[in-house]
């Protein structure tokens, strides 16, 4: 009996220390207009695991928010964009893989999603590097009822919440992978999104970034 006792004991310390060593994965999203903290999913893990990886490597740091459009998003992750002159058109550069889709979460204002080619993609696969950063606007049920119909989906009473309180784009449901959310300063997607732009929406002061794991 008192070695069944031991074993059981033995046995609930191990599960504690496995349950206590599992952390969140969150990155910091550096810019001059402030940071963001971001909760990466572990619901889509290729997306994490890639995200994380190429923040580790510092694939990110230098690269700019190259299109910004206010009410819709902020998006960036393109390698050509280091450096780029003005004018130059951005949007093409990646890390020469893409990513399987893991498509499933609502875009939410402040989520983080993966940018990808929108034809000749019918698998829906993602960027390896570029991501977008949801802005977007509070929604009606009306309109909610309508992208339902459309898209074939059916919201809960908490996401129709989310959607008609902070509001989102739920255009792009099943769509495109969401992988994340800001969880601290929502505001400089505000900053960013409201800057001045060219014909490309690109900012005419470029709007750098640098990506740590927290």
């Amino acid at each position: 009996m008192k070695n069944f006792i031991n074993f059981f004991v033995g046995f609930l310390i191990l599960v504690l220390i496995s349950a206590c060593s599992k952390q969140e994965a969150i990155v910091l999203i550096e810019t001059d207009f402030g940071n963001m903290r971001v909760l990466l999913y572990d619901e889509t893990p290729i997306h994490k695991e890639n995200f994380l990886k190429l923040a580790k490597e510092g694939f990110f740091d230098d690269l700019l928010f190259h299109r910004v459009i206010p009410g819709f998003m902020i998006q960036g992750g393109d390698p050509d964009s280091r450096n780029a002159p003005a004018g130059q058109m951005l949007g093409g550069g990646g890390p020469g893989y893409v990513l399987d889709a893991e498509i499933g979460a609502p875009h939410f204002r402040g989520t983080l999603a993966a940018a990808r080619l929108g034809q000749g993609n019918p698998e829906k696969k993602s960027s390896g590097s570029q991501f977008y950063i949801v802005q977007g606007s509070p929604i009606d049920d009306s309109r909610l009822d309508q992208f339902e119909r459309m898209k074939g989906i059916k919201y809960n009473e908490a996401q129709r919440t989310l959607y008609k309180q902070i509001g989102g784009r739920p255009d792009l449901d099943q769509e495109y992978t969401v992988f994340g959310e800001v969880v601290e300063g929502l505001e400089v997607i505000d900053k960013i999104a409201n800057v001045q732009k060219d014909g490309s929406n690109r900012p005419v002061e470029d709007v750098k970034m640098r990506i740590r794991i927290l």
